[in-house]
Protein backbone atom coordinates (compact mmCIF):
# COMPACT_ATOMS: atom_id res chain seq x y z
CA UNK A 1 0.00 0.00 0.00
CA UNK A 2 2.92 2.54 0.75
CA UNK A 3 4.41 1.87 -2.77
CA UNK A 4 1.15 2.59 -4.36
CA UNK A 5 0.27 5.56 -2.47
CA UNK A 6 3.86 7.10 -3.04
CA UNK A 7 3.34 6.56 -6.96
CA UNK A 8 -0.13 8.20 -6.94
CA UNK A 9 1.51 11.46 -4.80
CA UNK A 10 4.06 11.20 -7.47
CA UNK A 11 2.08 11.01 -10.65
CA UNK A 12 -0.14 14.16 -9.11
CA UNK A 13 2.89 16.59 -8.25
CA UNK A 14 3.64 16.14 -11.61
CA UNK A 15 1.00 16.10 -13.57
CA UNK A 16 -0.28 18.68 -11.56
CA UNK A 17 2.11 21.01 -10.44
CA UNK A 18 5.04 20.70 -12.90
CA UNK A 19 3.98 23.94 -14.54
CA UNK A 20 4.96 25.83 -11.30
CA UNK A 21 8.53 27.61 -10.78
CA UNK A 22 10.11 25.98 -7.43
CA UNK A 23 13.04 27.34 -7.88
CA UNK A 24 12.59 30.63 -5.86
CA UNK A 25 10.13 28.80 -3.60
CA UNK A 26 12.00 29.54 0.20
CA UNK A 27 9.76 27.45 1.91
CA UNK A 28 11.66 25.07 5.03
CA UNK A 29 11.00 21.53 3.54
CA UNK A 30 12.91 20.10 6.97
CA UNK A 31 13.73 16.31 7.09
CA UNK A 32 9.93 14.39 7.15
CA UNK A 33 10.00 11.45 5.51
CA UNK A 34 6.83 11.83 4.06
CA UNK A 35 8.64 14.79 1.13
CA UNK A 36 6.00 13.72 -1.34
CA UNK A 37 3.28 15.31 0.72
CA UNK A 38 5.72 18.15 2.02
CA UNK A 39 6.61 19.04 -1.96
CA UNK A 40 2.71 19.12 -2.57
CA UNK A 41 1.82 21.50 0.15
CA UNK A 42 4.63 23.64 -0.80
CA UNK A 43 3.25 23.48 -4.63
CA UNK A 44 0.06 24.07 -3.77
CA UNK A 45 0.75 27.70 -1.84
CA UNK A 46 2.95 28.28 -4.51
CA UNK A 47 0.45 27.59 -7.09
CA UNK A 48 -2.36 29.40 -5.14
CA UNK A 49 0.05 32.94 -4.75
CA UNK A 50 0.82 32.65 -8.72
CA UNK A 51 -3.00 32.90 -9.35
CA UNK A 52 -3.69 35.32 -6.62
CA UNK A 53 -6.07 33.44 -4.72
CA UNK A 54 -7.26 34.77 -1.40
CA UNK A 55 -8.04 31.05 0.40
CA UNK A 56 -7.89 27.58 -0.68
CA UNK A 57 -10.47 24.51 -0.26
CA UNK A 58 -9.42 21.14 0.32
CA UNK A 59 -12.83 19.48 0.83
CA UNK A 60 -13.15 15.97 1.59
CA UNK A 61 -15.32 13.82 -0.79
CA UNK A 62 -16.37 9.88 -0.66
CA UNK A 63 -14.04 9.13 -3.43
CA UNK A 64 -11.65 12.01 -4.02
CA UNK A 65 -10.23 15.08 -2.32
CA UNK A 66 -11.19 18.09 -4.14
CA UNK A 67 -9.47 21.87 -4.24
CA UNK A 68 -10.97 24.62 -4.82
CA UNK A 69 -9.28 28.51 -4.74
CA UNK A 70 -10.69 31.61 -4.15
CA UNK A 71 -9.99 34.03 -6.99
CA UNK A 72 -11.49 37.70 -6.86
CA UNK A 73 -14.58 36.22 -4.76
CA UNK A 74 -15.52 33.16 -6.65
CA UNK A 75 -14.40 29.91 -6.34
CA UNK A 76 -12.72 27.98 -8.80
CA UNK A 77 -12.42 23.89 -9.40
CA UNK A 78 -8.58 23.12 -9.80
CA UNK A 79 -7.32 19.89 -8.44
CA UNK A 80 -9.28 16.63 -8.05
CA UNK A 81 -6.80 14.08 -5.94
CA UNK A 82 -7.00 10.38 -4.85
CA UNK A 83 -8.86 10.32 -1.56
CA UNK A 84 -5.83 8.37 0.12
CA UNK A 85 -3.64 11.78 0.17
CA UNK A 86 -6.23 13.80 1.97
CA UNK A 87 -4.74 12.57 6.00
CA UNK A 88 -1.31 13.34 5.04
CA UNK A 89 -1.99 16.26 3.20
CA UNK A 90 -3.95 17.96 6.61
CA UNK A 91 -1.13 16.72 8.77
CA UNK A 92 1.35 18.46 7.34
CA UNK A 93 -0.43 21.73 7.47
CA UNK A 94 -1.90 20.92 10.82
CA UNK A 95 2.20 20.50 11.55
CA UNK A 96 3.23 23.99 9.75
CA UNK A 97 0.68 25.16 11.68
CA UNK A 98 1.68 24.06 14.97
CA UNK A 99 -1.92 22.19 15.55
CA UNK A 100 -2.72 18.79 17.02
CA UNK A 101 -2.61 15.93 14.19
CA UNK A 102 -4.41 13.19 16.20
CA UNK A 103 -7.12 15.60 17.06
CA UNK A 104 -9.98 14.88 13.59
CA UNK A 105 -13.32 15.48 15.67
CA UNK A 106 -12.72 18.94 16.54
CA UNK A 107 -12.54 22.10 14.40
CA UNK A 108 -9.18 23.75 15.01
CA UNK A 109 -7.38 27.58 13.98
CA UNK A 110 -3.89 28.37 13.44
CA UNK A 111 -1.44 30.42 11.41
CA UNK A 112 1.61 29.66 9.69
CA UNK A 113 3.74 32.80 8.71
CA UNK A 114 6.28 31.94 5.58
CA UNK A 115 8.17 33.91 3.02
CA UNK A 116 7.43 32.44 -0.62
CA UNK A 117 9.10 34.48 -3.68
CA UNK A 118 10.09 37.07 -1.47
CA UNK A 119 6.77 37.88 -0.63
CA UNK A 120 5.73 37.57 3.40
CA UNK A 121 2.56 35.25 4.03
CA UNK A 122 0.08 35.15 6.84
CA UNK A 123 -1.85 32.08 6.32
CA UNK A 124 -4.57 31.12 7.98
CA UNK A 125 -5.54 27.92 8.81
CA UNK A 126 -9.08 26.48 9.78
CA UNK A 127 -9.90 22.68 9.95
CA UNK A 128 -13.35 20.90 10.11
CA UNK A 129 -14.20 17.44 10.95
CA UNK A 130 -16.48 16.49 7.78
CA UNK A 131 -18.65 12.96 7.43
CA UNK A 132 -15.95 12.30 4.99
CA UNK A 133 -12.83 13.62 6.51
CA UNK A 134 -11.24 16.78 7.95
CA UNK A 135 -12.04 19.99 5.71
CA UNK A 136 -9.10 22.58 5.66
CA UNK A 137 -9.66 26.36 4.55
CA UNK A 138 -6.56 28.14 4.01
CA UNK A 139 -6.60 31.72 4.11
CA UNK A 140 -3.86 33.63 2.46
CA UNK A 141 -2.64 37.17 3.40
CA UNK A 142 0.04 39.20 1.86
CA UNK A 143 1.49 41.16 4.34
CA UNK A 144 3.45 43.67 1.91
CA UNK A 145 -0.23 43.92 -0.23
CA UNK A 146 -1.07 46.83 2.38
CA UNK A 147 1.70 49.12 1.23
CA UNK A 148 0.31 49.39 -2.17
CA UNK A 149 -2.94 51.23 -0.96
CA UNK A 150 -3.23 54.69 -0.46
CA UNK A 151 -6.46 56.41 0.05
CA UNK A 152 -6.37 57.69 -3.94
CA UNK A 153 -6.76 53.88 -5.09
CA UNK A 154 -9.67 52.58 -2.75
CA UNK A 155 -11.72 53.02 -5.37
CA UNK A 156 -13.58 56.01 -4.36
CA UNK A 157 -15.69 58.28 -6.52
CA UNK A 158 -14.34 61.94 -6.09
CA UNK A 159 -17.65 62.76 -4.08
CA UNK A 160 -17.24 59.80 -1.23
CA UNK A 161 -13.65 60.46 -1.11
CA UNK A 162 -13.94 63.94 0.16
CA UNK A 163 -16.44 63.04 2.43
CA UNK A 164 -14.11 60.06 3.71
CA UNK A 165 -10.89 62.30 3.48
CA UNK A 166 -13.39 65.37 5.82
CA UNK A 167 -14.10 62.31 8.20
CA UNK A 168 -10.63 61.56 8.46
CA UNK A 169 -9.29 65.10 9.28
CA UNK A 170 -11.65 65.36 12.27
CA UNK A 171 -9.87 65.34 15.57
CA UNK A 172 -12.80 63.38 17.34
CA UNK A 173 -15.57 61.32 16.30
CA UNK A 174 -16.62 57.44 15.42
CA UNK A 175 -15.92 56.26 11.78
CA UNK A 176 -17.46 52.97 10.76
CA UNK A 177 -16.37 50.45 7.69
CA UNK A 178 -19.14 47.82 7.16
CA UNK A 179 -19.67 44.75 4.56
CA UNK A 180 -19.62 41.50 4.47
CA UNK A 181 -16.54 39.37 5.57
CA UNK A 182 -14.31 39.74 2.14
CA UNK A 183 -15.25 42.85 1.39
CA UNK A 184 -12.36 44.65 1.67
CA UNK A 185 -13.13 46.60 5.17
CA UNK A 186 -9.70 46.19 6.45
CA UNK A 187 -7.95 47.28 3.84
CA UNK A 188 -9.84 50.55 3.81
CA UNK A 189 -8.85 51.34 7.82
CA UNK A 190 -5.46 50.06 7.64
CA UNK A 191 -5.24 52.69 4.62
CA UNK A 192 -7.09 55.43 6.18
CA UNK A 193 -4.95 54.94 9.17
CA UNK A 194 -1.65 54.93 7.18
CA UNK A 195 -2.99 58.18 5.71
CA UNK A 196 -3.86 59.95 9.02
CA UNK A 197 -0.54 58.60 10.75
CA UNK A 198 2.67 60.94 11.88
CA UNK A 199 4.76 61.39 14.67
CA UNK A 200 2.75 64.00 16.16
CA UNK A 201 -0.39 61.44 16.58
CA UNK A 202 -0.66 58.58 19.23
CA UNK A 203 -2.70 55.91 17.11
CA UNK A 204 -3.48 52.35 18.98
CA UNK A 205 -5.45 49.46 17.50
CA UNK A 206 -6.98 46.58 18.79
CA UNK A 207 -7.14 43.55 16.80
CA UNK A 208 -7.99 39.92 16.61
CA UNK A 209 -5.85 39.40 15.08
CA UNK A 210 -3.42 41.85 13.66
CA UNK A 211 -3.78 41.65 9.56
CA UNK A 212 -1.21 43.65 8.35
CA UNK A 213 2.25 45.87 10.37
CA UNK A 214 1.97 49.76 9.81
CA UNK A 215 4.96 51.32 11.12
CA UNK A 216 4.28 54.17 13.32
CA UNK A 217 0.78 52.47 14.53
CA UNK A 218 1.05 50.64 17.99
CA UNK A 219 -0.96 47.72 17.41
CA UNK A 220 -2.38 44.96 19.76
CA UNK A 221 -3.63 41.60 19.11
CA UNK A 222 -6.15 40.21 21.05
CA UNK A 223 -5.10 37.37 23.05
CA UNK A 224 -8.02 34.99 23.26
CA UNK A 225 -6.55 32.33 25.91
CA UNK A 226 -6.47 34.92 28.56
CA UNK A 227 -9.90 34.99 28.25
CA UNK A 228 -9.53 38.75 27.36
CA UNK A 229 -12.27 40.54 24.70
CA UNK A 230 -12.00 43.77 22.93
CA UNK A 231 -13.44 46.18 25.55
CA UNK A 232 -10.77 44.64 28.06
CA UNK A 233 -7.86 46.24 25.82
CA UNK A 234 -9.45 49.10 25.06
CA UNK A 235 -10.18 49.96 28.94
CA UNK A 236 -6.26 50.20 29.03
CA UNK A 237 -5.52 51.36 26.07
CA UNK A 238 -8.19 54.72 26.94
CA UNK A 239 -5.24 55.15 29.37
CA UNK A 240 -2.11 55.21 27.14
CA UNK A 241 -3.16 58.70 25.79
CA UNK A 242 -4.19 57.80 22.26
CA UNK A 243 -5.37 60.14 19.53
CA UNK A 244 -6.76 57.50 17.34
CA UNK A 245 -8.26 54.31 18.12
CA UNK A 246 -8.65 51.79 15.29
CA UNK A 247 -10.86 48.81 16.98
CA UNK A 248 -11.15 45.78 14.70
CA UNK A 249 -14.31 45.02 15.05
CA UNK A 250 -17.25 46.41 17.16
CA UNK A 251 -18.98 42.76 17.99
CA UNK A 252 -20.89 43.62 21.40
CA UNK A 253 -22.68 46.15 23.34
CA UNK A 254 -19.54 46.74 25.99
CA UNK A 255 -17.19 47.50 22.95
CA UNK A 256 -20.03 49.67 20.90
CA UNK A 257 -20.42 51.63 24.41
CA UNK A 258 -16.87 51.86 25.15
CA UNK A 259 -16.02 53.27 21.34
CA UNK A 260 -18.88 55.82 21.52
CA UNK A 261 -17.27 57.29 24.76
CA UNK A 262 -14.10 57.47 23.49
CA UNK A 263 -15.32 59.09 20.41
CA UNK A 264 -17.05 61.41 22.13
CA UNK A 265 -14.38 62.52 24.75
CA UNK A 266 -12.05 63.77 22.10
CA UNK A 267 -10.77 60.38 20.47
CA UNK A 268 -11.09 59.49 16.57
CA UNK A 269 -12.25 56.26 16.49
CA UNK A 270 -12.05 53.91 13.35
CA UNK A 271 -13.96 50.27 13.81
CA UNK A 272 -15.44 48.30 11.24
CA UNK A 273 -19.41 46.43 11.85
CA UNK A 274 -21.32 43.82 9.46
CA UNK A 275 -24.40 45.64 7.93
CA UNK A 276 -25.78 45.39 4.90
CA UNK A 277 -25.71 49.23 3.78
CA UNK A 278 -24.44 52.73 5.84
CA UNK A 279 -27.75 53.38 7.37
CA UNK A 280 -28.42 50.06 8.59
CA UNK A 281 -24.71 50.58 11.30
CA UNK A 282 -27.22 53.26 13.16
CA UNK A 283 -29.89 50.47 13.61
CA UNK A 284 -27.30 48.16 14.66
CA UNK A 285 -25.52 50.94 16.93
CA UNK A 286 -28.58 51.07 18.97
CA UNK A 287 -30.23 47.48 18.42
CA UNK A 288 -27.20 46.43 20.31
CA UNK A 289 -28.14 48.83 23.16
CA UNK A 290 -26.25 52.06 22.42
CA UNK A 291 -28.48 54.79 24.00
CA UNK A 292 -29.71 57.09 20.06
CA UNK A 293 -28.09 60.11 22.16
CA UNK A 294 -24.78 58.70 22.16
CA UNK A 295 -25.20 57.04 18.56
CA UNK A 296 -25.87 61.01 17.63
CA UNK A 297 -23.17 62.88 19.54
CA UNK A 298 -20.15 60.26 18.67
CA UNK A 299 -20.98 59.39 14.52
CA UNK A 300 -19.13 61.09 12.17
CA UNK A 301 -20.37 58.76 8.90
CA UNK A 302 -20.53 55.00 8.21
CA UNK A 303 -18.85 53.93 4.69
CA UNK A 304 -20.27 50.25 3.18
CA UNK A 305 -18.38 48.94 0.34
CA UNK A 306 -18.53 45.64 -1.42
CA UNK A 307 -15.97 43.96 -4.20
CA UNK A 308 -16.75 43.22 -7.69
CA UNK A 309 -14.50 42.20 -9.88
CA UNK A 310 -12.39 44.46 -12.37
CA UNK A 311 -13.02 43.90 -16.25
CA UNK A 312 -9.60 42.29 -17.74
CA UNK A 313 -7.53 44.94 -19.08
CA UNK A 314 -6.32 42.96 -21.74
CA UNK A 315 -9.52 41.78 -23.06
CA UNK A 316 -12.08 44.52 -22.14
CA UNK A 317 -14.10 45.55 -24.69
CA UNK A 318 -18.18 47.24 -24.85
CA UNK A 319 -21.15 45.15 -26.25
CA UNK A 320 -23.47 48.04 -27.81
CA UNK A 321 -26.84 48.24 -25.89
CA UNK A 322 -29.35 49.67 -28.55
CA UNK A 323 -32.45 49.38 -26.14
CA UNK A 324 -30.61 51.03 -23.08
CA UNK A 325 -31.92 54.68 -23.90
CA UNK A 326 -35.87 53.04 -24.15
CA UNK A 327 -35.45 50.99 -20.96
CA UNK A 328 -34.65 54.19 -18.63
CA UNK A 329 -34.08 57.77 -19.05
CA UNK A 330 -31.35 57.18 -16.67
CA UNK A 331 -29.16 55.95 -19.35
CA UNK A 332 -30.16 57.96 -22.42
CA UNK A 333 -26.34 59.13 -23.17
CA UNK A 334 -25.10 55.79 -22.75
CA UNK A 335 -23.71 53.73 -25.66
CA UNK A 336 -21.96 50.42 -24.60
CA UNK A 337 -20.98 48.58 -21.06
CA UNK A 338 -18.04 46.38 -20.97
CA UNK A 339 -18.65 43.03 -21.74
CA UNK A 340 -15.14 40.93 -21.86
CA UNK A 341 -14.64 37.79 -23.80
CA UNK A 342 -12.37 36.64 -21.50
CA UNK A 343 -8.46 35.60 -22.27
CA UNK A 344 -5.51 33.47 -21.28
CA UNK A 345 -4.53 35.98 -18.96
CA UNK A 346 -7.97 36.13 -16.91
CA UNK A 347 -7.74 32.27 -17.30
CA UNK A 348 -11.34 33.21 -20.05
CA UNK A 349 -13.37 34.64 -17.35
CA UNK A 350 -13.38 38.24 -18.32
CA UNK A 351 -12.26 39.65 -14.52
CA UNK A 352 -8.77 40.10 -13.13
CA UNK A 353 -8.47 41.90 -9.64
CA UNK A 354 -11.45 43.72 -8.06
CA UNK A 355 -12.42 47.04 -7.10
CA UNK A 356 -14.61 48.24 -4.48
CA UNK A 357 -18.05 49.79 -4.31
CA UNK A 358 -19.32 51.80 -1.64
CA UNK A 359 -21.88 54.11 0.31
CA UNK A 360 -20.91 56.80 2.33
CA UNK A 361 -23.15 57.71 5.08
CA UNK A 362 -22.65 61.49 6.76
CA UNK A 363 -24.27 62.31 9.99
CA UNK A 364 -26.20 65.44 9.09
CA UNK A 365 -28.98 67.32 11.68
CA UNK A 366 -31.93 65.77 9.95
CA UNK A 367 -30.40 62.31 10.61
CA UNK A 368 -29.39 62.94 13.71
CA UNK A 369 -33.32 63.95 14.61
CA UNK A 370 -34.47 60.50 12.90
CA UNK A 371 -32.07 58.59 15.06
CA UNK A 372 -33.22 60.21 17.97
CA UNK A 373 -36.88 59.23 17.11
CA UNK A 374 -35.75 55.61 16.49
CA UNK A 375 -37.42 55.34 13.33
CA UNK A 376 -36.98 52.14 10.98
CA UNK A 377 -34.43 51.25 9.12
CA UNK A 378 -36.28 51.91 5.85
CA UNK A 379 -37.11 55.39 6.71
CA UNK A 380 -33.32 56.19 7.76
CA UNK A 381 -32.02 54.52 4.49
CA UNK A 382 -34.73 56.61 2.48
CA UNK A 383 -33.56 59.53 4.11
CA UNK A 384 -30.23 58.91 4.01
CA UNK A 385 -30.28 59.20 0.61
CA UNK A 386 -32.89 62.51 0.22
CA UNK A 387 -29.49 63.69 2.46
CA UNK A 388 -27.12 63.31 -0.53
CA UNK A 389 -26.13 59.67 0.13
CA UNK A 390 -25.05 58.09 -3.21
CA UNK A 391 -26.42 54.59 -3.03
CA UNK A 392 -24.18 51.51 -3.72
CA UNK A 393 -25.84 50.19 -6.95
CA UNK A 394 -25.83 53.69 -8.59
CA UNK A 395 -21.73 53.95 -7.74
CA UNK A 396 -21.33 49.97 -9.41
CA UNK A 397 -23.25 51.99 -12.00
CA UNK A 398 -21.23 54.24 -12.64
CA UNK A 399 -18.27 52.35 -12.39
CA UNK A 400 -19.64 50.13 -15.28
CA UNK A 401 -20.58 53.05 -17.23
CA UNK A 402 -16.57 53.74 -16.56
CA UNK A 403 -15.40 50.42 -18.09
CA UNK A 404 -13.84 48.96 -14.72
CA UNK A 405 -16.50 46.52 -14.06
CA UNK A 406 -19.83 44.99 -15.23
CA UNK A 407 -23.63 45.45 -14.67
CA UNK A 408 -23.36 41.50 -13.80
CA UNK A 409 -20.98 42.03 -11.64
CA UNK A 410 -22.61 45.05 -9.67
CA UNK A 411 -26.22 43.16 -9.96
CA UNK A 412 -24.27 40.33 -8.50
CA UNK A 413 -23.20 41.78 -5.46
CA UNK A 414 -25.71 44.57 -5.11
CA UNK A 415 -28.24 42.92 -6.22
CA UNK A 416 -31.41 43.08 -8.33
CA UNK A 417 -34.19 45.37 -5.95
CA UNK A 418 -32.66 48.65 -7.68
CA UNK A 419 -34.92 49.73 -10.81
CA UNK A 420 -31.81 51.25 -12.54
CA UNK A 421 -30.20 47.79 -12.28
CA UNK A 422 -33.05 45.39 -13.21
CA UNK A 423 -33.68 47.60 -16.42
CA UNK A 424 -29.90 47.53 -17.43
CA UNK A 425 -29.75 43.37 -16.94
CA UNK A 426 -32.36 43.25 -19.34
CA UNK A 427 -30.82 45.80 -21.53
CA UNK A 428 -27.48 43.15 -21.85
CA UNK A 429 -29.61 40.29 -22.10
CA UNK A 430 -31.76 41.43 -24.71
CA UNK A 431 -28.18 42.57 -26.89
CA UNK A 432 -27.18 39.14 -25.96
CA UNK A 433 -29.99 37.55 -27.49
CA UNK A 434 -31.03 36.38 -24.15
CA UNK A 435 -34.93 35.56 -23.10
CA UNK A 436 -36.56 38.17 -21.07
CA UNK A 437 -39.84 38.18 -19.03
CA UNK A 438 -41.02 42.03 -19.57
CA UNK A 439 -42.69 41.94 -16.33
CA UNK A 440 -39.57 42.21 -14.79
CA UNK A 441 -38.68 46.06 -15.92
Amino acid sequence: MAEVFKVSVSAVVDELFAPVCFETAQIDEGTDPGSQVIQMVNNLLIKAVQEEASDIHIEPFQDKTQVRFRIDGILHQKFQLPKGILNPLVSRLKVMANLDITERRLPQDGRIELKLSNIDLDLRISTVPTIFGEKVVIRIFNKEQINYYTMENLDFSPENYRLVKSFLQKPHGLLLVTGPTGSGKSTTLYTALKSISSVEKNIVTVEDPVEYVLEGVNQTQINTKTGATFSTYLRSILRQDPDVIMIGEIRDLDTARIAVRAATTGHLVLSTMHTNDAPGALNRLIDMGVEPFMVVSSLLGVVAQRLVRRVCKHCRGGRQISDVRYTLPETADIQQFSDPPGCVKCSHTGYRGRIALHEVLKMTPFLQKLVLQQVSAAVLREASLKEGMIPMSRDGFNKAVQGLTTIQEVVRVCGEDNRLLKGLKAAVLRSKGGVLDGSSL
